[in-house]
């Protein structure tokens, strides 16, 4: 059994977790120590290589996220950690300490974390705290067939079941018939003529129509006034040709209607 201790201490005794190994059946005296961990970026140790990695320190924020992640590395899948925070002061908040422990161990994908408040030394003023916890049994990228569904599942129904009747579901507002727009509306009847109360400015294009129209027959009747074709200067308020251009009558005039439709 492959067993490491990292402390961030620069001495490391090991009489200060016999208290905390006592369901961890291994030797203190065979396992490796690694000390003033917290300085490593990496710990010196091949992954998936240690059935158990125990990691002692006097701080309650030891260890650091990214030494957690460090010790999931090196540990075997089923291999167990171990955390032990010794000598802290009795005045400290020990369930916001290991709360803050144990969501780390979960974070860094360590299961089934267990926690451990040892008796207050009254006489020290001291407060010990450990955690526990394991690594899944899988290891990065394995994989398991998965059994194919023979099907969808039948669903049975017995005569005691009860059904809901679709119309309760209905509300009275659901029940109202639906209000057709008026027969005089704009967009409403094959001629689509306006209406008496037009706002949406059909009634306006049809007057440009229905000038245009007039236009056209003075075209071919010839001027009323005779000053039509002299320009704006000699016509009268009502000329149909206001804002054209003078001609000569009987000669052909094109007016502009892209600017007014």
């Amino acid at each position: 059994m492959t067993v490491v201790v990292i402390t961030d201490e620069e001495v490391f005794v090991p009489s200060t977790i016999s208290k905390f190994t006592t369901d961890v059946e291994f030797s203190i005296h065979t396992a490796m120590v690694i000390t003033q961990a917290s300085n490593l970026s990496k710990l010196p140790l091949d992954s998936s290589s240690l059935d158990i990695v125990v990691g002692v320190s006097k701080n309650r924020d030891f260890p650091a996220i990214p030494l957690i992640s460090e010790l999931f590395r090196v540990a075997k899948p089923d291999g167990k950690v171990l955390i032990c925070l010794t000598e802290l002061g009795a005045d400290l908040p020990s369930e916001r300490i290991l709360s803050s422990l144990q969501g780390k161990i979960l974070k860094a994908g360590f299961s089934q974390p267990e926690t451990v408040q040892q008796p207050l030394d009254v006489y020290a003023g001291v407060q010990s705290l450990s955690i526990k916890a394991k690594k899944p049994s899988w290891k990065l990228g394995s994989s398991y067939p998965l059994k194919a569904s023979r099907g969808l599942p039948v669903v049975q129904f017995s005569d005691d079941f009860d059904q809901i009747d679709e119309d309760s579901l209905l509300t009275e507002e659901d029940r109202k018939k639906p209000q057709l727009p008026p027969v005089g509306d704009c967009e409403v009847g094959i001629t689509r003529k306006a209406c008496k109360n037009c706002v949406c400015g059909r009634a306006e294009a049809e007057q440009k129509v229905d000038k245009l129209g007039s236009t056209m027959e003075l075209l071919q009747s010839g001027s009323g006034c005779g000053s039509c074709g002299l320009g704006d200067a000699f016509r009268c308020s009502t000329c149909p040709y206001k804002g054209q251009a003078p001609f000569k009558p009987g000669e052909k005039v094109v007016l502009s209607l892209t600017a007014d439709i």
